[in-house]
Formats: structure tokens, C-alpha cells, sequence
């Protein structure tokens, strides 16, 4: 953000900062210096280690956010004082609140009674002069007499007060915003509120009696503060949609007292503050509260929300690559047809065809096998990846029957296809297959996903990816935000070979974005194949700072350097090559032979800006160069028995892939056409608040079907029933009911779910 701050400003906010994140002052004030320098994060976090005091990624990140947050709030800060200096209203005691602001509601409630509005009640009963009255009632003031003849003094017909008591509640209604607009008791209320109230959904009057899918929430009530992220934004969507109405209740009659305690002063005016108060409640600080925290719990729940999906989105990214292996892609279909489409082990697309094993007969069937079997041998293919849309079980039986039938092994791996038309559409896809059709540009991305799921899913944009929750609910500034950076860390963490990755990829590379990216494919392209690191710098507009961020995430596995295809900084080459020497071998040897880093001793080669943290990043890499950091890939395992949800059958056990993680569980892909669900209470025999902590997208599990809803197509599993009980510790009792947990329970939790049990 483009703010000037004088030095004690900055002073102030840096002091500020450190209190928010509880992170050390010095690593915190020189990650914000990097920052404000123009480094990545990514960069910061790998290659500063010893500036940050080794904080990670997500610490870095967590001081990026909240920087940007108190940059924000200084610049509102500097608004609102200067709005208020001009209307030569702000006192020194004023100031001084509010440069004491550490949030963006506290500065709003104190600048609320200065702000510029539209008329109210309040505004003319100033206009008719009856300000001095409502001053005299709020000091309570004379003590004895008659209300209405102190009032009488203000009576004025052209005004419009035509009597003492037209007077009296003019005078309420300045009383009641200068009551409802009080800093204190509006931070006092929205606490008091946030802790005791209960947000409260009813069905529409309109919709009485009809069936939705926010049944649930017909008649539903918890507190806000509990509430998990998924309901409150389900309500919202049902509120949205008009199927639901929702409200906030608060504690009325102590919100009275609190708001008493402070305005209410005993005499001739009591009953006037009393009814002032009131109405300063009800008409004005209870609808604007609710509203603020309904704004509250929103971006809550969209925090939550974007958490998991950002989880679950970085889990899929890192999924365990299959690796350069010549791959069929096969983007399934019934009437018309499966397409198949080759690619060689770079990705690059080599030839395809389209097949009708499931219309047309059995002649169409045979023609279909023999056209699959002709490209799997003719163009060597080592995997089958088969889309997991319309048709995909059965095209993967097909594929499965055909190669067994011939006397091939090959895996054949259903893939998830989540947002292949999305990127067939795309304008990345046309610049790269311009005279493709968009099912053969899907079954490439399915072939391509398999070998490198981050390098094809990158083009996609992640919300068309499929692992979110109430993704369209939430703030989509805050969700592009969080995922761009889900990503960024995910590219950089693998890193990329600079002479094979898309444009797209290289654009979430640190310090190089879209234009630069496609500056490099193109001098790629006009050029060929990078010879090592350095000759980035002939890019056009590939400076130094670009190389700098950038150098250390890109692999070059052909460069005439040995280094250029590790993670160690050309920053450090020299220092590697001193080690090199000092162990007597050349650069290349050292980073042929394992062994030889055994003999470097890194204590001696700390200085000049170098500490032992980077120190043993570089000696990993020397010991692994090349190393793909991420896990090695096992095909899935389903059973050949169970194709539909009408083979399943309670009580059997299976295995399945994670395929989304959600705040109440998480789905299984178990091998058939619908996904299960395992609840939060089936994950484990613990308590689990975070479903994250014990599944990730990606993972293989074994799970038991619990109870299988065909009619609405919901299979309930779980995972800890297939897992042995913990052994109960002796002389300790199990905290709860003391109710063993039995077939009741676990129709309740799946009913709750959202299954119907008979």
C-alpha cells in the first residue's frame, strides 16, 4: 500500500505487529523490510533464513497479512482525523484514542458521531433548536420540578415543536444517537452480544412446509460465537436463496443495565434517559450491532472456510506424481464416445483417437479395443489415466478387461477430472492446441495430471478444481488471495524445470508473474533450451531483482551447471565450490557422490551473511540434487466387484481415496459413481476438531460402510471402525455420559448428516 509513515509511525506499527503475531521484534522488523523491499515470500522464507531467525512460510505470510491490515488501518486513521480537523472537532483527548486504534471498529465507532450522514431524527431536532434541552437532560439537571415546563422554554410552533412534549422527544432523539453512537458502550455491546447471543433461523413464511435442502434449518438456533463455518454460511445461502430468515438475539435487559450504568443519572429526567436508552437500543444500536456482527461471523466463516480449502487445494497440488512416463489420457463418454489422446513423457501430445465401447454394440466394442490396444503399443504407453466423469468406472473396466485380454500389465489409474473442461475452454488451452477439440484438449490435461498434477492443475483455476466448501459463499477477493498464495507456495516448494513448464507455471514462480513467464517461453521458443541459470538474464526484462527472487525455484536438469538443477541460490555457488575444493574434488564429483558431503564441515564455512541455517539447506540439496520433495505415487486400489452403489453393502471394508476435506468430515472416493462421507465423529477414536489433522486430500484410506442411502445417493463411511480401539487406561473412567456409545448414536450422527435411516 502506497502510505508515507513518519519514522514513528512505523515505529508504532512495528511495535504493534510484534504484539499481534508473538514472533520475535528483530525477525519480524526485517521480514517486513524484505517485504517492503519487494521480495517474495517464498524467496524470504527459503533463502533469509537467517535475516527472519529461520520463521517459516506461513509465519511470513501471517506478518504479510497483518502489515498490510495496520497499513490499511493507518490510512483510514489519517482520513478520519483529518475529517474530523475539519470540522475543527477534534480535541487532544479525541487524538488520542484515536491513534491508539489498533482495530478498524474501534476507529469506525469513533469516528461514527463525526462521519457525514443523511438526516435522522436527530439531525432536525438540532435543526429546531432543541440540543440545549436534550444537554439539560442529560445532566440531570434541575433535580426537582416538572419536566414539561422546563421543556415549555423550547417550544417554538415554527419551528415545528408545537409543545412541551413534541420538545421532550426531540430531545430523546438527540439523546438516543448520541447514546447508540458511544464508542465505549458500542465496543461494551457487540462483546456482550458476540458472547451470549444466538443466531436464530427460521423458514420464510412463504416456504412453510415444503421440502429443501435446508430443512435443518427450519427451526434452528446456537450460539453465534460456536457456530461452525459450514452452518453459518449454509444459513446464509438459505437466507440468500429465501428459503430461510435469520436474526441475531442478544441479551436484551443486560445490554439495558450496561448502557443505564453508564447514561442513566437519577432526578427529574430519569424517565426520559430511561425511554431514551431504550429507543437508542432498539432502533439504533440493535439493528447496527447485528449488522456488524453478522459482518463478523462472516468473515469468520469464510476464513475457516478458505482454510480447508486452501488445505485441501495444496494437498491436490502435491499429490505424488506419477512421474515422465508415456501416458494415455482417456476422457470418458457414453454416446459420444471416449476420447483418448497420447503424450510423451514431457507431456507432449503425440496423437489421438476417439472409441464407442459403450454404444453401438458389441462391433463397436471390439473396434474400441482394438483402436486402444493399437496406440498402447504403438507409442509404448506405460500408464492409462482415465477420467473419473461420466462413464469413467466403466471405461476403466474397459481399459482394464482389454490390456488383461491382450496379456498387458499396465496401471490403469482413474484420475479426477475436476475442472479439465474448464481448462479445455480455456485460453491456454487454444494457445496450445489450437486445432484441438475441447474433449481431446481433456483427455491431454487427464494424461498430464497423472504424470504432474501441480505443473497441469496450475492452469485451472482452482475454484473449478473441485475441493472447496461453500466456495461461492465466501469473500472471492479473500479466496483468490489465499489460493494464488496456496499455489505459489506449492510451485515453489516443488520448483520447476525452466526448460518444460507452461507459462502458467513459471508465472507463480517467486519474483517472475504472467508477463515475465511468457517472456521466457518465448525466447525459449525463438531461442531453445535454456544452457543454465544465467541466461535468464537474456529474457527481455528479466533483470537482476527477477533473477534474484527467481533463480533458486527453477531446475535445470541439462545445464552445463551442477547446482542449476538443485534448490541451492546461485548466491551461492561460490561458497559450494570453496567446499568443493576444500574437499579436494571438483563441483561436479561433490555433487555425483553423496558420500563426500559427509566430510564437510559446515561451522567453517559460517560468515558473511551465511549462518548454519543455510548452511544445511544447501548440504540437503547437495546430498539429493534434483530430488522431487513430494511423496512417490501408488495407484489407487478398489475393488473389481464394486461398481455401483447398489454393490455396496453395510459392513464391508474398502479402500478409497480422500477426494475433499470438509469443516464436518471429509468424502472417500471408494469406487463407485458417488463419493462417501465420513463424519467428523467416524475419523477417529479421539475427539476431532479439525478434520485436516487426520485426512488430506489425495490419501489412501480403508473405511467401512456404515449405512448406504441409494434413493438419495449417500453412502456414510468411517475410517476409525476400521482402525483397533485405544486400550481404555487403567484407573482412569471415560469423561461423558457414561452412556456407551451404540446404534442409537450412530443414527443420530448419521441423520444429522443428512442420511435416512430406517
Amino acid at each position: 500500500m502506497a502510505i508515507e509513515l513518519t519514522d514513528e509511525q512505523y515505529r508504532t506499527l512495528l511495535s504493534w505487529l510484534v504484539e499481534e503475531t508473538g514472533l520475535p521484534a528483530a525477525g519480524v522488523e526485517r521480514t517486513v523490510a524484505l517485504l517492503e523491499e519487494g521480495a517474495t515470500i517464498p524467496f524470504i522464507a527459503r533463502y533469509r533464513k537467517e535475516a527472519t531467525g529461520e520463521l517459516d512460510e506461513v509465519q511470513i505470510r501471517a506478518i504479510d497479512e497483518q502489515w498490510r491490515y495496520l497499513l490499511e488501518l493507518e490510512d483510514r486513521r489519517q482520513t478520519v482525523l483529518d475529517s474530523i480537523r475539519e470540522q475543527q472537532k477534534l480535541t487532544p483527548e479525541l487524538e488520542a484514542k484515536i491513534l491508539a486504534c489498533r482495530r478498524k471498529t474501534e476507529l469506525e465507532d469513533l469516528y461514527l458521531p463525526y462521519r457525514p450522514k443523511r438526516r435522522t431524527r436527530a439531525t432536525i431536532a438540532r435543526e429546531r433548536g432543541l440540543e440545549p434541552l436534550a444537554d439539560i437532560m442529560q445532566a440531570g439537571r434541575p433535580s426537582e420540578g416538572d419536566p414539561l415546563q422546563v421543556a415549555a422554554d423550547f417550544v417554538d410552533p415554527e419551528k415545528g415543536v408545537e409543545d412541551a412534549t413534541a420538545a421532550l422527544a426531540g430531545a430523546r432523539d438527540i439523546l438516543a444517537e448520541r447514546f447508540a453512537e458511544d464508542a465505549e458502550v458500542r465496543a461494551a455491546v457487540r462483546r456482550l452480544v458476540w458472547e451470549q447471543g444466538e443466531i436464530v433461523s427460521r423458514v420464510a413464511r412463504d416456504r412453510e412446509g415444503q421440502v429443501s435442502k435446508y430443512e435443518m434449518y427450519y427451526d434452528h438456533r446456537e450460539p453465534l460465537k460456536t457456530v461452525p463455518s459450514h452452518r453459518f454460511l449454509a444459513m446464509r445461502r438459505g437466507e440468500k436463496e429465501e428459503w430461510l430468515r435469520l436474526a441475531i438475539t442478544a441479551p436484551e435487559e443486560e445490554i439495558l443495565a450496561l448502557m443505564e450504568k453508564r447514561f442513566l443519572v437519577e432526578g427529574l429526567f430519569a424517565d426520559e434517559l430511561r425511554k431514551a436508552i431504550r429507543d437508542a437500543w432498539q432502533r439504533l444500536l440493535e439493528p447496527s450491532i447485528e449488522v456488524d456482527l453478522r459482518v463478523e461471523a462472516k468473515q469468520r466463516a469464510d476464513a475457516d472456510a478458505i482454510a480447508v480449502f486452501a488445505a485441501n487445494l495444496k494437498n491436490l497440488l502435491l499429490a505424488p506424481p506419477a512421474g515422465p512416463r508415456r501416458t494415455l489420457g482417456i476422457d470418458p463418454g457414453l454416446r459420444t464416445g471416449s476420447k483418448l489422446a497420447v503424450v510423451d513423457e514431457t507431456g507432449r501430445f503425440l496423437a489421438h483417437a476417439t472409441i464407442y465401447p459403450h454404444a453401438g454394440g458389441r462391433q463397436k466394442a471390439e473396434q474400441a479395443e482394438k483402436e486402444l490396444l493399437r496406440l498402447i503399443t504403438e507409442y509404448r504407453i506405460e500408464l492409462v489415466a482415465v477420467g473419473n466423469g461420466t462413464a469413467g468406472r466403466e471405461m476403466e473396466r474397459f481399459s482394464r478387461d482389454c490390456l488383461r485380454r491382450a496379456g498387458l500389465e499396465l496401471p490403469v489409474v482413474l484420475v479426477n477430472e475436476a475442472g479439465a473442461s474448464v481448462y479445455s475452454a480455456s485460453d491456454i488451452a487454444r494457445d496450445e492446441f489450437p486445432d484441438l477439440d475441447l474433449t481431446v484438449r481433456g483427455a491431454i490435461s487427464i494424461a498430464r495430471r497423472l504424470q504432474d498434477p501441480l505443473a497441469e492443475l496450475v492452469k485451472i483455476d482452482p475454484k473449478s478444481i473441485g475441493v472447496g466448501q461453500y466456495q461461492h459463499d465466501v469473500n472471492q477477493h479473500e479466496l483468490q488471495r489465499a489460493l494464488d498464495a496456496t499455489v505459489e507456495s506449492a510451485v515453489n516448494w516443488v520448483g520447476v524445470n525452466l526448460n518444460t513448464a507452461s507459462w502458467r507455471l513459471l508465472s507463480y514462480v517467486a519474483g517472475i508473474g504472467e508477463s515475465l513467464a511468457r517472456n521466457i517461453v518465448a525466447h525459449r521458443d525463438a531461442h531453445g533450451p535454456f544452457r543454465n541459470r544465467r541466461a535468464l538474464l537474456e529474457v527481455p526484462r528479466f533483470g537482476p531483482r527477477a533473477f534474484e527472487q527467481a533463480a533458486g525455484f527453477l531446475r535445470l536438469p541439462e545445464s552445463d551447471h551442477p547446482l542449476d538443477n538443485t534448490a541451492v541460490h546461485p548466491e551461492r555457488y561460490a561458497l559450494v565450490e570453496r567446499m568443493a575444493a576444500d574437499l579436494g574434488c571438483s563441483l561436479a564429483e561433490l555433487c555425483a557422490d553423496m558420500e563426500k558431503t559427509d566430510g564437510i564441515e559446515l561451522e567453517r564455512y559460517v560468515g558473511d551473511g551465511v549462518g548454519l541455517p543455510t548452511l544445511r539447506d544447501i548440504l540437503t540439496e547437495l546430498k539429493k540434487p534434483g530430488r522431487d520433495p513430494r511423496e512417490a505415487f501408488e495407484p489407487p486400489r478398489f475393488r473389481e466387484d464394486i461398481r455401483e452403489i447398489g454393490d455396496l453393502e453395510e459392513g464391508m471394508v474398502l479402500e478409497g481415496t480422500v477426494t475433499n476435506v470438509a469443516a464436518f468430515g471429509a468424502f472417500v472416493d471408494i469406487g463407485v459413481h458417488q463419493d462417501g462421507l465420513v463424519h467428523v465423529s467416524e475419523l477417529a477414536h479421539r475427539f476431532v476438531r479439525d478434520p485436516a489433522d487426520v485426512v488430506r486430500v489425495g490419501q489412501q484410506v480403508k473405511v467401512k460402510v456404515l449405512n448406504v442411502d441409494a434413493e438419495r445417493k449417500r453412502i456414510a463411511l468411517s475410517i476409525k471402525q476400521t482402525q483397533p480401539a485405544p486400550a481404555a487406561k487403567p484407573g482412569r473412567k471415560r469423561q461423558g455420559s457414561g452412556k456407551r456409545s451404540g446404534p442409537e448414536d450412530l443414527k443420530a450422527r448419521l441423520e444429522k448428516a443428512g442420511f435416512r435411516v430406517r
